[in-house]
């Protein structure tokens, strides 16, 4: 009997492609008789996943269209969901607006990553005397020259209030790139890693206090309730109510979005794009939650 496919290209960061292993069970489900192959931007996450047949990179697809494509029964699922109205408008979570493409019932799943044997024995890399935070600062492009980030990256203020208020008690791990801004008293890591060697790191921390960027959905497939920092962009879009979400307040003027189309605010760190005039009117940082 002739095989018969789902092919679903999900491309983008790896916060996302972290997102997209929330449904692969569901789909594999919705269609039993299909093979689910998927053809990504971050194969790492997908792997081990008893759901997914095969796993392609987007820039490795040697013979593809002969193999699963050209006269074979196939489904392509190829739609971008940050396209969707849904996500425009701010009113569907990322996953919702993907099982609508997906034509699969939302359910409110989460991701799923699957670490090996040998992936386990990573986690002993990180032991250290006192317990571990991990604090997550800085997100997107590792090889990004910008030092803050207004959009998600965490000020350098609350930083400091993290440490202040937990450096006693925890051993504090600094994650970020090699452009983010220096914390004193911290153990700084902002060397490239596996994705795996991140997600071990994230595994053995006693507490997170993160930004919306990947390890946020990583600590959900672990069951992991994090703190995590909310400034352009949307717990009701991205995040996950295990969290403790603390939202940026309302701007009070939003005249400077010049060049937004169907988004507010761009990722690449437009700073004329940023609408608050201090700390103090992004944060109460005197009562912060932290």
């Amino acid at each position: 009997m002739e095989e018969k496919y789902i092919v679903w290209h999900v491309q983008g960061g790896l916060g996302k492609n972290i997102v997209a292993t929330a449904l692969c069970k569901d789909i594999k489900l919705h269609y039993p008789d299909r093979k689910l192959i998927l053809v990504c931007s971050w194969p790492e996450v997908f792997l081990n996943n008893p759901n997914v047949d095969k796993v392609y990179n987007l820039d490795k697809l040697s013979h593809f269209y002969k193999t699963y494509i050209e006269n074979k029964d196939v489904i392509v699922f190829r739609q971008e969901p940050y396209h969707q109205t849904g996500h425009i408008t701010k009113q569907k979570h990322l996953i919702e607006n993907w099982c609508d493409l997906l034509n699969i019932k939302y359910t409110s799943q989460s991701p799923s990553l699957f670490i090996n044997y040998p992936q386990n024995t990573l986690l002993s890399k990180w032991v250290r005397k006192k317990p571990i935070l991990l604090l997550h600062t800085t997100g997107g492009d590792y090889n990004s020259l910008n030092v803050y980030s207004w959009v998600r990256d965490l000020p350098i203020e609350i930083a400091q209030l993290i440490l202040n208020k937990y450096s006693s008690k925890y051993h504090i791990i600094h994650l970020t790139k090699p452009s983010g801004y220096t914390l004193e008293g911290v153990e700084r890591v902002d060397s490239y890693m596996t994705n795996i060697e991140l997600f071990s790191l994230l595994a053995v921390s006693s507490k997170r206090i993160l930004i919306d960027s990947c390890l946020q959905h990583a600590a959900i497939s672990m069951n992991l309730p994090s703190t995590v920092f909310w400034i352009g962009t949307s717990p009701k879009v991205f995040g996950y109510n295990l969290h403790n979400n603390l939202e940026a307040k309302t701007p009070t003027i939003q005249n400077q979005l010049i060049d937004s189309y169907l988004f507010d605010y761009n990722f690449e760190d437009i700073k004329y794009e940023c609408p608050y005039m201090s700390i103090n009117e992004m944060f109460d940082i005197e009562n912060l939650d932290i």
